[in-house]
């Protein structure tokens, strides 16, 4: 689609407001999914969050990459087992878990940003003692899954004042004497690393439009959600599935001090911006 150059300089001025309202205030960002598999979406995510860092948005992109592990595992001849939504996680697939986020994915994100125009710093859980963590306890044992214990951002200002996008891969090292690494759901991580942060805003990006009344029909999706209203929703079965850690993230980041968090259809380009820069936003919004 073609616009003019009139049209071009009236979305400008309608974004100004927004530009204004979080200059400088803090955005978390949780990426994966299709986002991340797709070339034109992946460019069309950096591409928001570089707009956002260039006009004084501090972003912090906390990612997973689900399915590079599956694949770096097949090569190995190591069998992918998840138990409850999440990764059963032994020894040797734990390394491959921190080879492959902390290494190849981060890195990758990393360098694409920069191909954008930003400046990026690749870091994981483990640098600057970041994130800290113990076993997940469950029915099941999950092997070295691990739930956060301790963030600290200390890192992670450093790097925002100094004109960098964190690129966070959510490995985490054990707390105390324990000197395990851990595999961390990203939605889990995104959401304490926002709300240590006293982040403005999180974002949860996945492959669907976000919390919808009815799961087989797009057409009903619930634009916002007070986090007083999730149980009953729960008892209704509207939530339900994998969307019920994706909301428990929300809430908890809302309780804990972000002022608003949202899970939005990674599918559809520049869903970031639409959301920040727009008042029309999208997908679900939890206050």
């Amino acid at each position: 689609m073609k616009i003019s150059d009139a049209q071009r300089a009236e979305i400008l001025v309608k974004a100004l407001p927004y530009i204004q309202q979080y200059n400088n205030k803090t955005v978390v960002v949780k990426y994966g999914g299709n986002a991340m598999i797709s070339d034109e979406l992946r460019d069309a995510v950096i591409t928001d969050i570089v707009l956002l860092s260039l006009v004084g948005i501090n972003v912090v992109l906390v990612h997973g990459g689900g399915p590079e592990i599956s694949e770096m595992l097949d090569r190995v001849g190591k069998e992918t087992r998840f138990v409850e939504g999440l990764r059963y996680t032994d020894k040797e697939t734990m390394d491959i878990v921190q080879m492959v986020l902390s290494g190849k994915v981060n890195k990758n994100l990393v360098q694409l940003v920069e191909t954008h125009g930003g400046k990026a710093l690749g870091l994981c859980g483990l640098d600057g003692g970041m994130l800290k963590a113990k076993r997940k306890k469950g029915k099941v044992d999950l092997g070295y899954v691990g739930e956060i214990t301790e963030v600290n951002v200390e890192i992670l200002n450093d790097a925002i004042e100094k004109g960098y996008i964190p690129v966070v891969a959510t490995v985490a090292g054990g707390e105390g004497e324990d000197g395990s690494s851990y595999n961390i759901n990203a939605d889990l991580a995104a959401a304490k690393i926002a709300a240590s942060l006293h982040a403005e805003k999180l974002l949860l990006m996945t492959d669907v439009k976000g919390l919808l009344r009815d799961k087989d029909d797009e057409n009903s999706l619930i634009s916002l959600v007070n986090v007083s209203e999730v149980p009953a929703l729960k008892n209704q079965g509207i939530i339900s599935g994998g969307m019920i850690p994706k909301v428990d993230c929300c809430v908890e980041a809302v309780r804990r001090g972000v002022k608003r968090t949202h899970i939005i259809d990674g599918r559809i380009p520049h869903s970031i911006l639409i959301e920040i820069l727009s008042n029309e936003g999208i997908g679900t919004m939890f206050l």
